[in-house]
């Protein structure tokens, strides 16, 4: 490359250019530029496996919410509520003193009757909704702690892959391969170093952000111990050993149960632990660890699944470069031509979490779920009116009676129509 014209790029020597620091080489359609560490939300959490909301078995119905957000204060709730029940009322007395007319003509009367066809409160339907949501919603999910033992951790038998991508403009052809993974504390009685190929399968893909390193174990039962494993790439003739960052995706799944995955995805800088404002480049001897925790969770509703949740605990920076000068001296150098990675796995294996579903329905639980005067007021307003319709017999029956004076005045009008055609 003779030309170094491009954005944040800076040239090397008279064949090779380099990006400035936080910036890596991007090749695509036969030219090359610099390019910033994409932004990575952050994911974390269980699918197939999820957690229940709040219990809001009204939200259906009445959009309480709606009324939250609206109202400043619960009373104003609370005298709407009787002021509509008042309202009700007053319109059902009305209409029964003064809507006598066996014809149903007087017009309080047939107004009664049809209100009473848009009452949705007292349609069956609407409290089939309640009774449906409540029998639906009637659980909340229930996280318990429990001290664990070597039996207990054993149990646990997963599916694990630890996906990390190096953000560079390197390929797997810079890759130097695990051979050996370590265990245990160095220096202590249970240090172990096994080959790689005992407990995890190593595979490397180039991708357009970067080579990504795969480290894959099925069936595990990983003991209750650290484990380390490190990887590196090196310089090649025309291609650099640098990279700005790390992209990473962990799954872990029972083995044998595809349908409940435990899942972590995210991106790493040097930005992210250091507040120094600073752009930077990995280059050199010392190693980043990225340190990851795998948390054991009992799903009881779900047979007792279990799945080991990833959890991203530290990330430590190796050897970085923050200004055009220090990284030109750097690339030139072929003792700094290394980039080192480091997955550090932590076992949590003091405690186990249970995830269980436990009833909740009860007028406490309820009350805390939708609001206490919310509850009360709606609560009343639909008690009175439901004892005003079932012990007023007159009231529950005009319904009736009205469908009869109506189906009387149908077939008249239509005798009438044949008895014209009759006489004619």
């Amino acid at each position: 490359m003779s030309s170094c014209a491009a954005a944040r790029m800076f040239a090397i020597n008279a064949t090779l250019c380099a990006c400035d620091p936080g910036y890596y080489l991007s090749r695509s359609n036969g030219s090359s530029s610099c390019a910033a560490a994409p932004e990575w939300e952050w994911q974390m959490g269980a699918v197939g496996a999820p957690r229940n909301q709040s219990l809001y078995f009204l939200a259906p119905v009445l959009p309480i919410e709606v009324i939250r957000r609206l109202t400043q204060s619960q009373a104003v709730i609370l005298e709407s509520a009787l002021a509509v029940l008042l309202t009700w009322l007053a319109f059902c007395a009305a209409a029964r003193l003064f809507g006598r007319d066996p014809r149903g003509e007087k017009r309080l009367f047939r107004a009664r009757f049809w209100v009473s066809r848009l009452d949705f409160i007292f349609d069956n339907s609407h409290w089939a909704v309640l009774l449906y949501q409540a029998i639906n919603k009637r659980s909340t999910e229930v996280h318990r702690v429990k001290s664990a033992n070597a039996p207990d951790l054993l149990s646990f038998v997963n599916d694990l892959e630890f996906n990390i991508t190096t953000i560079s403009g390197m390929s797997c052809a810079q890759a130097t391969a695990p051979s050996v993974i370590a265990m245990g504390t160095p220096g202590f009685m249970d240090f172990r170093v096994v080959p790689l190929p005992t407990m995890f399968n190593y595979s490397c893909t180039n991708t357009s952000r970067g080579p990504s390193i795969s480290l894959t174990c099925n069936g595990c039962r990983i003991p209750p111990r650290d484990h380390y494993v490190s990887w590196q790439f090196v310089d090649l003739p025309g291609q650099l050993a640098a990279a700005v960052g790390f992209q990473f995706n962990l799954t872990a799944k029972q083995h044998g149960v595809n349908e409940h995955v435990s899942f972590l995805s995210g991106a790493m800088n040097s930005d992210d632990y250091v507040d120094d404002g600073k752009l930077k480049t990995f280059r050199g001897q010392d190693s980043s660890v990225l340190k990851i925790q795998l948390f054991p969770q009992i799903y009881n509703k779900l047979g007792n699944l279990r799945l080991l949740q990833p959890l991203v605990q530290d990330f430590t920076e190796g050897s970085v470069l923050s200004d055009v000068g220090s990284l030109n001296a750097s690339l030139q150098n072929a003792g700094d031509g290394v980039v080192n990675t480091t997955l550090y796995i932590s076992y949590l294996s003091d405690y186990i979490v249970e995830i269980s579903n436990e009833s909740v329905v009860g007028p406490v639980s309820i009350l805390a779920s939708i609001g206490g005067l919310y509850a009360f007021s709606v609560a009343i307003c639909l008690c009175f009116m439901a004892q005003c319709e079932a012990r007023i017999k007159k009231l529950r029956d005009e319904d009736t009676r009205m469908l009869k004076i109506l189906s009387k005045q149908r077939a008249q009008r239509n005798w009438d129509k044949v008895k014209h055609v009759l006489i004619q």
